[in-house]
Protein backbone atom coordinates (compact mmCIF):
# COMPACT_ATOMS: atom_id res chain seq x y z
CA UNK A 1 0.00 0.00 0.00
CA UNK A 2 1.50 3.33 -1.24
CA UNK A 3 1.71 6.39 1.44
CA UNK A 4 -0.64 8.43 -0.62
CA UNK A 5 -3.09 5.38 -0.19
CA UNK A 6 -2.24 5.51 3.79
CA UNK A 7 -2.97 8.89 3.70
CA UNK A 8 -6.16 9.01 1.98
CA UNK A 9 -7.57 6.04 4.65
CA UNK A 10 -6.25 8.36 7.59
CA UNK A 11 -7.55 11.38 6.22
CA UNK A 12 -11.28 9.91 6.06
CA UNK A 13 -11.89 8.62 9.36
CA UNK A 14 -13.07 10.85 11.48
CA UNK A 15 -12.56 12.33 14.75
CA UNK A 16 -13.99 10.11 17.54
CA UNK A 17 -18.15 10.39 17.65
CA UNK A 18 -19.37 11.42 21.36
CA UNK A 19 -22.69 11.91 19.87
CA UNK A 20 -23.99 9.33 22.68
CA UNK A 21 -22.33 10.81 25.58
CA UNK A 22 -24.60 12.05 28.35
CA UNK A 23 -23.82 14.02 31.62
CA UNK A 24 -23.16 11.12 33.66
CA UNK A 25 -21.19 9.41 31.04
CA UNK A 26 -18.53 12.11 30.81
CA UNK A 27 -18.47 12.76 34.54
CA UNK A 28 -17.54 9.21 34.84
CA UNK A 29 -14.80 9.36 32.37
CA UNK A 30 -13.42 12.06 34.13
CA UNK A 31 -13.59 10.48 37.07
CA UNK A 32 -12.12 7.37 35.60
CA UNK A 33 -8.87 9.53 34.17
CA UNK A 34 -8.47 10.86 38.01
CA UNK A 35 -8.84 7.67 39.86
CA UNK A 36 -6.39 5.91 36.62
CA UNK A 37 -3.13 8.18 36.76
CA UNK A 38 -3.57 8.90 40.77
CA UNK A 39 -3.50 4.65 41.16
CA UNK A 40 -0.59 4.49 38.50
CA UNK A 41 1.04 6.92 39.99
CA UNK A 42 1.08 5.29 43.54
CA UNK A 43 2.55 2.28 41.40
CA UNK A 44 4.76 3.84 39.50
CA UNK A 45 6.47 4.79 42.69
CA UNK A 46 6.68 1.39 43.91
CA UNK A 47 7.62 0.18 41.02
CA UNK A 48 10.90 2.58 40.62
CA UNK A 49 11.85 2.41 43.70
CA UNK A 50 11.78 -1.87 43.38
CA UNK A 51 13.44 -1.56 40.13
CA UNK A 52 16.28 0.77 40.59
CA UNK A 53 16.55 -1.48 44.40
CA UNK A 54 17.11 -4.19 41.59
CA UNK A 55 19.56 -3.13 39.87
CA UNK A 56 21.71 -1.55 43.55
CA UNK A 57 21.58 -5.38 44.52
CA UNK A 58 19.05 -3.86 47.54
CA UNK A 59 15.83 -5.20 48.74
CA UNK A 60 13.82 -1.90 48.08
CA UNK A 61 10.37 -1.05 49.64
CA UNK A 62 9.06 -4.36 51.24
CA UNK A 63 7.01 -3.73 54.30
CA UNK A 64 4.63 -1.53 53.76
CA UNK A 65 1.58 -4.05 52.64
CA UNK A 66 1.76 -7.01 49.88
CA UNK A 67 5.68 -6.32 48.60
CA UNK A 68 5.71 -3.00 49.31
CA UNK A 69 2.88 -2.04 47.21
CA UNK A 70 1.01 0.64 49.49
CA UNK A 71 4.85 2.26 50.08
CA UNK A 72 3.73 5.22 48.50
CA UNK A 73 0.09 5.59 49.60
CA UNK A 74 2.09 5.83 53.34
CA UNK A 75 4.71 8.13 51.61
CA UNK A 76 1.52 10.45 50.69
CA UNK A 77 -0.30 10.19 53.95
CA UNK A 78 3.29 11.22 55.91
CA UNK A 79 3.20 14.42 53.27
CA UNK A 80 -0.32 15.21 54.36
CA UNK A 81 0.51 15.04 57.91
CA UNK A 82 3.75 17.17 57.84
CA UNK A 83 4.34 20.98 59.06
CA UNK A 84 3.08 23.20 55.93
CA UNK A 85 6.19 25.71 56.39
CA UNK A 86 6.05 28.62 54.27
CA UNK A 87 8.70 30.78 54.31
CA UNK A 88 8.15 34.71 55.23
CA UNK A 89 10.31 36.08 52.30
CA UNK A 90 7.76 34.58 49.97
CA UNK A 91 4.72 35.80 47.50
CA UNK A 92 2.15 33.94 48.97
CA UNK A 93 -0.52 33.63 46.36
CA UNK A 94 1.78 33.01 43.33
CA UNK A 95 3.41 30.40 46.23
CA UNK A 96 0.21 28.66 46.96
CA UNK A 97 -1.05 28.33 43.25
CA UNK A 98 2.16 27.00 41.50
CA UNK A 99 1.81 23.55 42.67
CA UNK A 100 -2.06 23.92 41.90
CA UNK A 101 -0.96 24.85 38.55
CA UNK A 102 1.82 22.52 37.99
CA UNK A 103 -1.06 19.73 39.18
CA UNK A 104 -4.27 20.77 37.56
CA UNK A 105 -1.71 20.75 33.68
CA UNK A 106 -1.37 17.19 34.21
CA UNK A 107 -4.34 15.89 34.28
CA UNK A 108 -6.09 18.24 31.49
CA UNK A 109 -3.61 16.56 28.92
CA UNK A 110 -4.60 12.93 29.45
CA UNK A 111 -8.03 14.05 28.11
CA UNK A 112 -7.43 13.25 24.49
CA UNK A 113 -5.36 10.76 25.12
CA UNK A 114 -7.61 7.34 23.66
CA UNK A 115 -7.99 4.33 25.92
CA UNK A 116 -9.65 1.92 23.06
CA UNK A 117 -12.26 2.41 20.58
CA UNK A 118 -15.77 2.69 20.75
CA UNK A 119 -17.11 0.07 23.63
CA UNK A 120 -20.52 -0.69 25.67
CA UNK A 121 -20.39 0.69 29.37
CA UNK A 122 -21.33 -2.59 31.39
CA UNK A 123 -24.70 -3.00 32.12
CA UNK A 124 -26.45 0.10 29.59
CA UNK A 125 -26.58 0.05 26.47
CA UNK A 126 -24.88 2.94 25.76
CA UNK A 127 -21.60 2.97 23.08
CA UNK A 128 -18.80 5.19 23.50
CA UNK A 129 -15.49 5.85 22.74
CA UNK A 130 -12.89 4.97 25.54
CA UNK A 131 -11.55 8.76 25.41
CA UNK A 132 -12.46 11.72 27.33
CA UNK A 133 -12.73 14.31 24.08
CA UNK A 134 -11.13 14.52 21.14
CA UNK A 135 -10.19 17.52 19.05
CA UNK A 136 -9.22 17.76 15.05
CA UNK A 137 -5.98 19.81 16.55
CA UNK A 138 -6.12 17.16 19.57
CA UNK A 139 -1.73 16.79 19.92
CA UNK A 140 -1.56 20.84 19.56
CA UNK A 141 -3.63 20.81 22.58
CA UNK A 142 -1.44 18.22 24.50
CA UNK A 143 1.55 20.79 23.58
CA UNK A 144 -0.09 23.64 24.55
CA UNK A 145 -1.08 22.29 28.01
CA UNK A 146 2.30 21.48 28.49
CA UNK A 147 3.58 24.75 27.88
CA UNK A 148 0.94 26.25 30.06
CA UNK A 149 2.43 23.54 33.01
CA UNK A 150 5.91 25.05 33.07
CA UNK A 151 4.42 28.30 34.68
CA UNK A 152 4.07 26.35 37.82
CA UNK A 153 7.33 25.59 37.69
CA UNK A 154 8.58 28.95 37.01
CA UNK A 155 6.44 30.60 39.49
CA UNK A 156 7.69 28.18 42.32
CA UNK A 157 11.03 29.77 41.46
CA UNK A 158 10.23 32.92 41.49
CA UNK A 159 7.55 33.46 44.58
CA UNK A 160 10.34 31.52 46.80
CA UNK A 161 12.36 34.68 47.45
CA UNK A 162 15.44 32.14 47.17
CA UNK A 163 18.23 31.91 44.84
CA UNK A 164 18.17 28.26 44.54
CA UNK A 165 14.38 27.71 43.69
CA UNK A 166 14.68 31.12 41.17
CA UNK A 167 18.00 29.14 39.47
CA UNK A 168 15.93 25.67 38.93
CA UNK A 169 12.89 28.07 37.90
CA UNK A 170 15.06 29.62 35.37
CA UNK A 171 16.71 26.28 33.98
CA UNK A 172 12.87 24.78 33.27
CA UNK A 173 11.84 27.54 31.47
CA UNK A 174 15.11 27.53 29.02
CA UNK A 175 15.12 23.80 29.55
CA UNK A 176 11.22 23.66 28.71
CA UNK A 177 11.20 25.78 25.09
CA UNK A 178 14.07 23.87 24.03
CA UNK A 179 13.16 20.80 23.75
CA UNK A 180 9.28 21.54 23.40
CA UNK A 181 10.72 22.92 20.03
CA UNK A 182 12.17 19.34 19.03
CA UNK A 183 9.58 17.92 20.42
CA UNK A 184 7.35 19.86 18.02
CA UNK A 185 9.26 19.28 14.75
CA UNK A 186 9.43 15.40 15.80
CA UNK A 187 5.32 15.48 15.26
CA UNK A 188 5.04 17.85 12.12
CA UNK A 189 6.21 14.15 10.18
CA UNK A 190 3.67 12.09 12.20
CA UNK A 191 0.86 14.67 11.06
CA UNK A 192 2.29 14.32 7.45
CA UNK A 193 2.09 10.64 7.54
CA UNK A 194 -1.48 10.81 9.02
CA UNK A 195 -3.01 13.42 7.72
CA UNK A 196 -4.56 14.65 11.04
CA UNK A 197 -3.69 15.96 14.10
CA UNK A 198 -6.66 14.25 16.05
CA UNK A 199 -5.12 11.44 18.45
CA UNK A 200 -7.97 8.75 17.37
CA UNK A 201 -7.44 9.68 13.58
CA UNK A 202 -3.38 9.27 14.20
CA UNK A 203 -4.12 5.56 15.70
CA UNK A 204 -6.60 4.94 12.95
CA UNK A 205 -3.76 5.88 10.45
CA UNK A 206 -1.79 3.19 11.99
CA UNK A 207 -3.96 0.33 11.34
CA UNK A 208 -3.62 -0.17 7.99
CA UNK A 209 -0.17 -1.92 7.82
CA UNK A 210 2.32 -3.43 4.78
CA UNK A 211 0.67 -6.68 3.99
CA UNK A 212 3.80 -9.68 4.02
CA UNK A 213 3.67 -13.53 2.85
CA UNK A 214 4.63 -15.71 5.61
CA UNK A 215 4.32 -19.50 5.80
CA UNK A 216 2.51 -19.13 2.75
CA UNK A 217 0.00 -16.69 4.45
CA UNK A 218 -0.83 -13.12 3.36
CA UNK A 219 -0.55 -11.34 7.04
CA UNK A 220 -0.97 -7.48 7.33
CA UNK A 221 1.71 -5.86 10.13
CA UNK A 222 0.61 -2.74 11.79
CA UNK A 223 2.63 0.50 10.54
CA UNK A 224 3.52 1.94 13.69
CA UNK A 225 4.90 5.21 12.84
CA UNK A 226 7.97 4.01 15.41
CA UNK A 227 8.97 2.32 12.51
CA UNK A 228 7.91 4.66 9.40
CA UNK A 229 9.55 7.55 11.06
CA UNK A 230 12.45 6.19 13.35
CA UNK A 231 14.25 9.59 13.73
CA UNK A 232 10.80 11.73 14.64
CA UNK A 233 10.44 8.67 17.14
CA UNK A 234 13.81 8.92 18.91
CA UNK A 235 13.92 12.70 19.10
CA UNK A 236 10.41 12.40 20.94
CA UNK A 237 11.86 10.33 23.21
CA UNK A 238 14.78 12.05 23.93
CA UNK A 239 12.72 15.20 24.29
CA UNK A 240 10.32 13.99 26.39
CA UNK A 241 12.25 12.71 28.63
CA UNK A 242 13.77 16.39 29.07
CA UNK A 243 10.45 17.87 29.05
CA UNK A 244 9.82 15.87 32.03
CA UNK A 245 13.30 16.85 34.20
CA UNK A 246 13.75 13.31 34.48
CA UNK A 247 17.20 11.87 34.66
CA UNK A 248 19.64 11.63 33.54
CA UNK A 249 17.70 15.72 32.67
CA UNK A 250 16.65 16.45 35.54
CA UNK A 251 18.80 19.41 35.79
CA UNK A 252 16.10 22.14 37.10
CA UNK A 253 16.50 20.34 40.40
CA UNK A 254 19.75 18.94 40.64
CA UNK A 255 20.66 18.33 44.17
CA UNK A 256 24.34 18.88 43.97
CA UNK A 257 23.78 22.25 42.36
CA UNK A 258 20.79 23.74 43.60
CA UNK A 259 19.67 21.81 46.83
CA UNK A 260 16.23 21.32 45.25
CA UNK A 261 15.39 23.24 42.61
CA UNK A 262 11.93 24.70 42.45
CA UNK A 263 10.83 23.16 44.85
CA UNK A 264 13.41 23.67 47.50
CA UNK A 265 10.93 26.20 50.00
CA UNK A 266 7.93 23.35 49.49
CA UNK A 267 6.71 20.76 52.02
CA UNK A 268 3.29 18.85 53.27
CA UNK A 269 0.75 19.37 50.44
CA UNK A 270 2.17 21.18 47.91
CA UNK A 271 5.30 19.75 47.63
CA UNK A 272 3.12 16.40 47.45
CA UNK A 273 1.76 17.98 44.54
CA UNK A 274 4.26 19.00 42.55
CA UNK A 275 5.45 15.04 43.01
CA UNK A 276 2.86 14.17 41.76
CA UNK A 277 2.82 16.49 38.53
CA UNK A 278 6.11 14.90 37.82
CA UNK A 279 4.61 11.45 37.80
CA UNK A 280 1.75 12.20 35.64
CA UNK A 281 3.81 14.32 33.27
CA UNK A 282 5.87 10.79 32.71
CA UNK A 283 2.63 9.05 32.19
CA UNK A 284 1.15 11.96 30.00
CA UNK A 285 4.03 11.54 27.71
CA UNK A 286 4.35 7.63 27.48
CA UNK A 287 0.55 7.75 26.38
CA UNK A 288 1.31 10.08 23.91
CA UNK A 289 4.43 8.02 22.36
CA UNK A 290 2.16 5.08 22.42
CA UNK A 291 -0.58 6.71 20.80
CA UNK A 292 1.60 8.66 17.98
CA UNK A 293 4.08 6.04 17.51
CA UNK A 294 3.11 2.38 18.81
CA UNK A 295 -0.50 2.69 17.45
CA UNK A 296 -1.98 3.46 20.43
CA UNK A 297 -4.75 0.64 21.47
CA UNK A 298 -4.20 -1.60 19.12
CA UNK A 299 -2.79 -4.75 19.63
CA UNK A 300 1.05 -5.57 18.59
CA UNK A 301 1.08 -7.82 15.87
CA UNK A 302 0.79 -11.15 15.68
CA UNK A 303 -2.31 -11.01 18.24
CA UNK A 304 -3.54 -8.09 16.06
CA UNK A 305 -4.15 -10.95 13.40
CA UNK A 306 -5.93 -13.35 15.62
CA UNK A 307 -9.91 -14.05 14.45
CA UNK A 308 -9.97 -11.30 12.01
CA UNK A 309 -8.72 -8.11 14.81
CA UNK A 310 -11.02 -9.17 17.72
CA UNK A 311 -8.52 -8.26 19.92
CA UNK A 312 -9.05 -4.90 18.62
CA UNK A 313 -12.92 -4.01 19.87
CA UNK A 314 -14.53 -3.85 22.79
CA UNK A 315 -11.99 -3.58 26.42
CA UNK A 316 -9.37 -5.95 24.71
CA UNK A 317 -7.65 -2.68 23.62
CA UNK A 318 -6.92 -1.00 26.70
CA UNK A 319 -4.98 -3.68 28.12
CA UNK A 320 -2.50 -3.42 25.31
CA UNK A 321 -3.03 0.68 25.49
CA UNK A 322 -1.86 -0.11 29.20
CA UNK A 323 1.11 -2.88 28.21
CA UNK A 324 2.98 -0.57 25.87
CA UNK A 325 2.61 2.89 28.43
CA UNK A 326 3.83 0.50 30.73
CA UNK A 327 6.90 -0.20 28.76
CA UNK A 328 7.48 3.29 28.35
CA UNK A 329 7.56 4.29 32.57
CA UNK A 330 9.90 1.34 32.80
CA UNK A 331 12.23 2.84 30.09
CA UNK A 332 11.91 6.25 32.61
CA UNK A 333 13.07 4.01 35.14
CA UNK A 334 15.87 2.21 33.42
CA UNK A 335 17.33 5.35 32.98
CA UNK A 336 17.25 6.77 36.27
CA UNK A 337 19.45 3.90 37.41
CA UNK A 338 22.05 3.83 34.29
CA UNK A 339 22.97 7.18 33.27
CA UNK A 340 24.46 10.11 35.10
CA UNK A 341 23.02 13.72 35.35
CA UNK A 342 24.20 15.69 31.64
CA UNK A 343 26.02 18.96 32.56
CA UNK A 344 23.49 21.78 31.92
CA UNK A 345 25.69 23.56 28.48
CA UNK A 346 25.78 19.80 27.60
CA UNK A 347 21.87 19.23 27.38
CA UNK A 348 21.30 22.46 25.83
CA UNK A 349 23.61 22.55 22.86
CA UNK A 350 22.37 18.94 22.48
CA UNK A 351 18.85 20.18 22.03
CA UNK A 352 20.07 23.51 19.84
CA UNK A 353 22.61 22.28 17.92
CA UNK A 354 21.33 18.76 17.49
CA UNK A 355 18.21 17.90 17.71
CA UNK A 356 16.63 20.87 16.33
CA UNK A 357 18.84 20.56 13.28
CA UNK A 358 17.85 16.85 12.53
CA UNK A 359 14.21 17.55 12.88
CA UNK A 360 14.07 20.38 10.10
CA UNK A 361 16.53 18.00 8.11
CA UNK A 362 13.77 15.00 8.69
CA UNK A 363 11.06 16.90 8.03
CA UNK A 364 12.24 18.18 4.91
CA UNK A 365 12.73 14.48 3.82
CA UNK A 366 9.68 13.02 4.81
CA UNK A 367 7.95 16.01 2.94
CA UNK A 368 10.16 15.45 0.13
CA UNK A 369 9.10 11.81 -0.19
CA UNK A 370 5.49 12.36 0.80
CA UNK A 371 5.22 14.95 -2.72
CA UNK A 372 6.95 12.11 -4.86
CA UNK A 373 4.30 9.85 -4.23
CA UNK A 374 2.14 12.27 -4.62
CA UNK A 375 2.65 12.58 -7.91
CA UNK A 376 4.07 9.10 -8.79
CA UNK A 377 1.87 7.14 -7.00
CA UNK A 378 3.59 4.58 -6.43
CA UNK A 379 2.84 1.13 -4.94
CA UNK A 380 5.92 -0.37 -4.05
CA UNK A 381 7.48 -0.18 -1.28
CA UNK A 382 11.01 1.85 -2.31
CA UNK A 383 10.19 5.15 -1.01
CA UNK A 384 9.25 3.42 2.52
CA UNK A 385 12.92 1.77 2.27
CA UNK A 386 15.09 4.62 0.90
CA UNK A 387 12.95 6.64 4.29
CA UNK A 388 13.99 4.24 6.52
CA UNK A 389 17.81 3.75 5.44
CA UNK A 390 17.40 8.24 5.67
CA UNK A 391 16.42 8.02 9.20
CA UNK A 392 18.92 5.05 10.10
CA UNK A 393 21.66 7.64 8.75
CA UNK A 394 20.37 10.44 10.62
CA UNK A 395 19.79 8.72 13.85
CA UNK A 396 23.41 7.71 13.74
CA UNK A 397 24.38 11.51 13.28
CA UNK A 398 22.26 12.02 16.78
CA UNK A 399 24.65 9.78 18.53
CA UNK A 400 27.49 10.58 17.48
CA UNK A 401 27.04 14.34 17.54
CA UNK A 402 25.88 13.90 21.35
CA UNK A 403 29.07 11.33 21.94
CA UNK A 404 31.72 13.63 19.62
CA UNK A 405 29.92 17.21 22.02
CA UNK A 406 30.56 15.51 25.01
CA UNK A 407 33.61 14.51 24.68
CA UNK A 408 35.06 17.88 22.90
CA UNK A 409 33.49 19.46 25.98
CA UNK A 410 35.25 16.75 28.87
CA UNK A 411 38.79 17.38 26.58
CA UNK A 412 38.00 21.10 26.41
CA UNK A 413 37.68 21.33 30.07
CA UNK A 414 40.60 19.30 30.79
CA UNK A 415 43.11 21.24 28.79
CA UNK A 416 41.70 24.30 30.44
CA UNK A 417 42.67 22.77 33.91
CA UNK A 418 46.00 21.26 32.67
CA UNK A 419 47.68 24.45 32.91
CA UNK A 420 46.53 26.67 35.24
CA UNK A 421 48.18 30.37 35.92
CA UNK A 422 51.59 31.00 37.38
CA UNK A 423 49.79 33.91 39.19
CA UNK A 424 46.57 33.32 40.82
CA UNK A 425 44.45 35.93 43.27
CA UNK A 426 42.92 34.21 45.65
CA UNK A 427 40.39 36.94 46.83
CA UNK A 428 39.48 37.26 42.91
CA UNK A 429 35.89 35.84 43.42
CA UNK A 430 35.34 37.00 46.76
CA UNK A 431 36.33 34.23 48.93
CA UNK A 432 39.72 32.93 49.88
CA UNK A 433 41.43 30.23 47.09
CA UNK A 434 44.36 28.12 48.28
CA UNK A 435 46.99 28.14 45.27
CA UNK A 436 47.85 25.17 43.76
CA UNK A 437 51.19 23.60 44.02
CA UNK A 438 53.68 25.90 42.18
CA UNK A 439 51.64 28.98 41.66
CA UNK A 440 52.48 32.13 43.23
CA UNK A 441 50.09 34.94 45.09
CA UNK A 442 49.02 37.96 43.95
CA UNK A 443 47.39 40.41 46.77
CA UNK A 444 44.20 42.67 45.31
CA UNK A 445 43.29 42.66 48.57
CA UNK A 446 39.84 42.73 47.23
CA UNK A 447 40.19 45.38 44.99
CA UNK A 448 38.76 45.12 41.17
CA UNK A 449 37.29 41.88 42.31
CA UNK A 450 40.06 39.67 40.48
CA UNK A 451 39.89 41.40 37.44
CA UNK A 452 43.58 43.15 37.96
CA UNK A 453 45.50 43.38 34.76
CA UNK A 454 49.17 43.48 34.05
CA UNK A 455 49.55 47.21 34.91
CA UNK A 456 48.38 47.20 37.89
CA UNK A 457 50.35 44.03 39.36
CA UNK A 458 53.24 45.95 40.31
CA UNK A 459 51.36 48.93 41.79
CA UNK A 460 49.66 45.56 43.88
CA UNK A 461 52.94 44.19 45.09
CA UNK A 462 54.46 47.76 46.04
CA UNK A 463 51.16 47.67 48.34
CA UNK A 464 51.62 44.42 50.18
CA UNK A 465 55.68 44.60 50.22
CA UNK A 466 54.83 48.38 52.22
CA UNK A 467 52.21 46.26 54.09
CA UNK A 468 55.11 43.94 55.37
CA UNK A 469 57.07 46.38 56.12
CA UNK A 470 54.57 48.24 57.99
CA UNK A 471 53.37 45.00 60.01
CA UNK A 472 57.15 43.79 60.57
CA UNK A 473 56.58 40.83 58.55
Amino acid sequence: MSLLAQGVLAAENPVADFGNDNGWVVFGKALFIFVFLVLLTLLTIWGERRVVARMQSRPGPNRVGPFGLIQGLADGVKLALKEDVIPKAVDKLVFVLAPIISAITCFVAFSVIPFGPAARIPFTDIVTPLQLTDLPVAVLFVLAVAAVGVYGIVLAGWSSGSTYPLLGGLRSSAQVISYEIAMGLALISVFLYAGSMSTSSIVAAQEHGVVREIFGLDLTMPAWFAVQLPVAFVIYVIAMVGETNRAPFDLPEAEGELVGGFHTEYSSLKFALFFLAEYINMITVSAIATTLFLGGWRAPWPLSAIGGGMLNEGWWPMLWFIGKLLGFIFFFIWLRGTLPRLRYDQFMRFGWKVLIPVALVWIVAVACWRAANSATIAADGTTRIVLIAVGIALLFAIFGALITGIDRADRRDAARHETPPDEVDPFAGGFPVPPLPGQRLIRSNGIGNGRDDDARRPALAAAGEADEEVHGG
